[in-house]
């Protein structure tokens, strides 16, 4: 697949050369390459988000990494009384 069926604005001529290579190398289109990509980025910053979110949450009640155990346990502990799986 030539570089040239596609111009992705704002790409450098050098990652769409390596990106086309990487299609080749892979017997995949281009597109197919890219929308892998941008999939992964997608994912990767619904990751960060949650990881954020979590992050804001203990803070906001004081829980450190230490406290993640006894947590769980406790978690564990109320799901069985309550029947439910953990």
């Amino acid at each position: 697949m030539a570089t040239r069926e596609i111009q992705p604005p704002g790409l450098p001529e050098n990652l769409i050369a390596e990106i086309a290579r990487i299609a080749r190398d892979q017997n995949r289109s281009v597109s197919e390459v890219l929308a892998d990509a941008v999939g992964r980025y997608v994912k990767e910053q619904q990751w960060d988000a949650l990881k954020r979110y979590g992050r804001n949450q203990s803070a906001e009640r004081g829980l450190t990494e230490a406290d993640v155990p006894t947590l769980i346990s406790d978690y564990r502990k109320e799901s069985a009384r309550s029947g439910t799986s953990a």
